[in-house]
C-alpha cells in the first residue's frame, strides 16, 4: 500500500488489500464499542442506586408499621431474668453461663445450676437450698393449675439435693439430701423425703409421697427398695464433691478475656520454651517500673538511667 501526496492509497497485492480492510474495520468499530460499554456502566449504576433507595424506603416503611419494636442484643444468653417485680437471688451460688434463672428464684449459698438448666419462677416461687445442684438441661418449674383454690404451688428444694441431667421437677417438694436421677420427673404436689432416690427415667405422679430412704423407679414410679446407711452417707459425700467441682467451674467462668489470653500464652511458653534457654521471669518478681535485673525495661534504649547519664551538661552513653 502506497500513500501519495494526494492522500490516495495504492494497493500493490491481494494480501495488502486484506490487511488494509481489516485495519479500517477495527478503527471504525472502536468508538461504537466504547459507547456501548459506557451505556452499560451507566445502566448498572442507575439500577444499583435505585435498588438501594428502594431498600431504604421499604426498611423505613416496615419500621413505622412495627407494633412492638425489637432490638437484638449481642449476648446469646441471659442468665438472670426478672419477671414482673421478682428478681432472682443467686448470691453465693454458681450459675453456669448457659443456665437460665427466671423470676422468683432463690439460690442459697453453695447451690449450683449447671449448663443449660432452667429455673422458671413465673407463677410461683422456687427455693434451692444450700449445696444443692441442678444438673445440665434440668428444668425446675412451678404450677397453679391443679390446685383447688387456684393458688400457685411453689417448688421447694432442700439442702444437699442432687437433680441430675435432664430431670424435671414441677411444683414439688424435695427434702434434704434426696437425689433425682437423669430424665426423671417429679410432678405437681409430690413430696420426696430425705435421703430418698428417684431412679433415672422414673415418673413420680402428682401428689405422691416418697418416704425417707426409699428408692422409687418406673413409670409411674413405685418403691423398689430402701437405702442402707452406707448409701446415705455416700450421697452426702457426693454432694461435697459436686460443690468442690462447682467452685472450680465458677472460678473459670469468672475469668475475663485478658486472663484467658494470659494463661494461654503461659501454657504455650511452657510447652515450647527450651529448658536450657532463658526462662520467663515469674510475675511476682517483676517490678512495677518494668526493670529487669537492674538493667531497665527490655526493648527500650534511651529512656532509662542505664542508657544515658547526664554529667556536666553532657550525655554519656553506657
Amino acid at each position: 500500500v502506497n500513500h501519495n501526496n494526494n492522500n490516495k492509497t495504492t494497493i500493490t497485492s491481494h494480501t495488502q488489500l486484506s490487511l488494509y480492510i481489516s485495519k479500517n474495520r477495527q478503527t471504525n468499530t472502536q468508538p461504537t464499542t466504547m459507547a456501548s460499554s459506557s451505556l452499560s456502566a451507566k445502566a448498572i449504576t442507575f439500577a444499583s442506586n435505585f435498588t438501594r433507595r428502594l431498600g431504604n424506603s421499604l426498611d423505613s416503611l416496615g419500621s413505622k408499621l412495627e407494633v412492638a419494636k425489637v432490638s437484638e442484643k449481642l449476648n446469646p444468653s441471659t442468665r438472670l431474668v426478672a419477671y414482673g417485680d421478682a428478681v432472682p437471688v443467686t448470691e453465693g451460688a454458681f450459675v453456669a453461663p448457659t443456665a437460665s434463672i427466671i423470676g422468683d428464684v432463690t439460690l442459697e449459698k453453695g447451690a449450683s445450676v449447671w449448663y443449660g438448666a432452667t429455673l422458671r419462677g413465673d407463677v410461683g416461687s422456687i427455693t434451692v437450698g444450700e449445696r444443692s445442684s441442678i444438673g445440665e438441661r434440668a428444668v425446675v418449674h412451678v404450677s397453679k393449675i391443679q390446685t383447688e383454690d387456684n393458688e400457685s404451688v411453689p417448688t421447694s428444694i432442700g439442702k444437699g439435693c442432687s437433680i441430675q441431667a435432664n430431670a424435671l421437677v414441677h411444683a414439688a417438694t424435695l427434702k434434704d439430701y434426696c437425689r433425682i436421677g437423669p430424665c426423671a420427673q417429679v410432678l405437681d404436689g409430690a413430696v420426696v423425703g430425705e435421703h430418698a432416690v428417684v431412679e433415672a427415667g422414673a415418673v413420680v405422679t402428682p401428689g405422691s409421697v416418697v418416704k425417707e430412704g426409699e428408692v422409687w423407679a418406673g413409670a409411674p414410679a413405685k418403691m423398689v427398695r430402701t437405702l442402707s446407711e452406707e448409701e446415705m452417707k455416700a450421697m452426702e459425700q457426693a454432694v461435697e464433691e459436686t460443690m468442690e467441682l462447682a467452685a472450680v467451674h465458677a472460678s473459670e467462668c469468672a475469668k475475663d478475656y485478658e486472663q484467658i489470653k494470659e494463661e494461654e500464652d503461659e501454657y504455650y511458653d511452657k510447652l515450647y520454651r527450651d529448658p536450657d534457654y532463658f526462662q520467663k521471669i515469674p510475675k511476682d518478681e517483676l517490678k512495677a517500673d518494668g526493670d529487669v535485673l537492674g538493667r531497665g525495661m527490655p526493648g527500650r534504649i534511651f529512656n532509662t538511667e542505664l542508657s544515658h547519664k547526664k554529667e556536666d551538661g553532657k550525655i554519656h552513653m553506657t
